[in-house]
């Protein structure tokens, strides 16, 4: 888990930092297919209808993304990998005092796995 969400704190004064994930997406899945479909040791699979032009594959991460995490889609970006199919999308805006952080990790861990086994249901 430690390696596919990992947040870092922003200054001492600000209570926000910033939630990165490891992410490996496969674009021009089916529409049935699409969501978070894996939460491994070394990255959150997702799959997206979206063809990898233009971008329009990395807008439908992020509103893959911004579903299961219940976050703005205005705090998420794809931090590294723009062109490529293993990215590092950078969740912004993340505030939990510096004891809290595991927290935050285990809670976005769960969301994620949650949005998997929604995925799975008939």
């Amino acid at each position: 888990m430690a390696a596919v969400l990992r947040y870092v704190s922003h200054a001492r004064a600000s209570a926000t930092g910033t939630l990165f994930v490891l992410c490996h997406v496969r674009p021009r899945a089916s529409k049935i297919r699409e969501g978070v479909t894996a939460v491994t040791d070394d990255a959150v699979e997702i799959c997206v209808s979206a063809p990898p032009r233009n971008g329009e594959s990395n807008k439908a991460v992020i509103d893959v993304l911004h579903k299961a995490l219940d976050i703005p889609k205005s705090r998420i970006e794809v931090f590294h990998g723009k062109k490529s199919r293993d990215k590092v999308i950078a969740v912004t805006g993340m505030s939990e005092r510096e004891h809290e952080t595991e927290d935050l990790v285990e809670r976005m861990h769960h969301l994620l796995t949650q949005a998997v086994l929604k995925g799975k249901e008939p």
